[in-house]
């Protein structure tokens, strides 16, 4: 039995040297961005039965061995970094790096731009997100993941304007032949600034007639550029061109600088189905006015919204959204292989990755311009090594107390 205890005593010493090594390594990555520290279980050996009058199983265990390693995903703490291409995640997921040959995952969010503007980790990794746009402007997040490239200081082209709309109401005290103008801001092909202006003009109870003027110039009737309204005695929207309420096409011509000509949706019904237009015996006007181009601008800052949007500042208030971060999750991410930078690789066990928009299909929500800290505890860390130290001085000591008993059996044939 004294040889099976030297056994059982160096899985001991073999298993508690490998916990050490997975503290130290905890402690090491202390300050170490979005570190996750590792836990180490232990597993019993198979046992070996021996004989015996008992009515029980008789057996001797032969030893430890290192049951598991594996990270311990808890949310780290969230500092400021003032670095506007810093980013850190609040809950589950990873962001997803490098190429299609050499994809990996990371919860380090400390980003920058690289030589040729692209968005990269910390050893050039670049960063994978949404860049393709919709017809509107809007970021598509339904397609492949591409790189994100955004060199500051650049110029970029200008959108044109293709929809607006106003919370606009048409004051029911009016009397017929009075008349009112809200007007707003819009942008050609080319950048420029012009302004279109809608009149409203009462008719009778309840109707009105409006106009729109581009740049003061009205826009003919066959273009969508005059038409009826028509209010219920509560005040809700009834008809738009003696039609159900629906949205107008404005066919803009060809603008003066050579700017191509322009189909502008006028949004006088919302997304939900609610007119924007009301008939309320209020002051006539307009408030919310928005619309959806901006001018050629140099790009002179960038912020990261909670779902991942990167939004360009080019002065003067005008902003953009240029792409948007993909984040992945996992079913088991205890299953990632770990491969250094802070980045892990896919494996069957973790399987396979669930990549989209952050802060859904359970993905958490981001927080620019900060970081996620090492979740390292060093309390629970050192607590963990004085038992580690311990469970190795105990079997080194069943070592050297093994030895001394050979060493008496081996006497007694003297």
């Amino acid at each position: 039995m004294a040889v099976g205890s030297f056994s059982a005593g160096l899985s001991g010493l073999n298993a508690n040297a490998s916990a050490l090594s997975v503290i130290g390594n905890n402690l090491a990555n202390i300050n170490t961005v979005g570190f996750k520290a590792s836990t180490v279980t232990f597993m019993d050996l198979v046992s070996q039965n021996v004989s015996g009058s008992s009515a029980n199983p008789m057996q001797v265990g032969l030893g430890v061995v290192t049951g598991s390693i594996s990270p311990v995903f808890s949310q780290g703490t969230i500092e400021n970094s003032r670095e506007a291409t810093n980013v850190a995640i609040q809950g589950e997921g990873f962001f997803v790096v490098g190429g299609e040959n050499d994809r990996a995952y990371t919860r380090a969010g400390a980003f920058t731009f690289d030589d040729d503007g692209r968005l990269v980790t910390p050893d050039g990794r670049p960063v994978q997100g949404y860049t393709a746009r919709g017809a509107n402007g809007e970021i598509l997040t339904d397609g492949p993941l591409a790189d994100i490239i955004l060199p500051p200081g650049v110029l970029r082209a200008p959108v044109a304007t293709t929809e607006f709309g106003a919370l606009t109401n048409f004051n029911a005290d009016s009397a017929v032949g009075d008349s009112f103008n809200t007007s707003i801001q819009v942008y050609d092909a080319l950048g420029d600034a012009h302004v279109l202006t809608m009149t409203g003009t009462k008719t009778g109870v309840g109707t009105w007639a409006y106009e729109i003027l581009a740049d003061g110039v009205p826009i003919p009737a066959a273009n969508g550029g005059s038409g009826t309204l028509s209010f219920s005695p509560e005040g809700t929207l009834l008809t738009v061109n003696g039609g159900a309420p629906a949205d107008v096409v404005i066919n803009v011509p060809a603008w003066p600088n050579g700017a191509a000509a322009t189909a502008i949706v006028w949004d006088i019904v919302d997304v939900n189905g609610v007119p924007r237009l009301t008939g309320y015996s209020s002051p006539s006007g307009a408030s919310s006015i928005n619309q959806n181009g901006s001018p050629a601008g140099m790009i002179d800052d960038i912020s990261i919204t909670s779902t991942g949007l990167i939004i360009a500042s080019m002065g003067a208030g005008q902003t953009v959204a240029v792409a948007q971060l993909a984040l992945a999750n996992f079913n088991n991410p205890k299953g990632l292989v770990k491969i250094g930078s802070n980045c892990y690789e896919s494996s069957q066990a973790a399987g396979l990755p669930n990549i989209g928009v952050p802060g859904t299909g359970g993905r958490g929500t981001l927080i620019g311009s900060a970081l996620e800290g090492s979740n390292v505890d060093i309390a629970q860390e050192f607590t963990q090594m004085i038992l580690a130290q311990r469970g190795y001085q105990a079997n080194s000591r069943t070592i050297t107390t093994s030895d001394e008993i050979l060493v008496e059996t081996l006497n007694l044939k003297r």
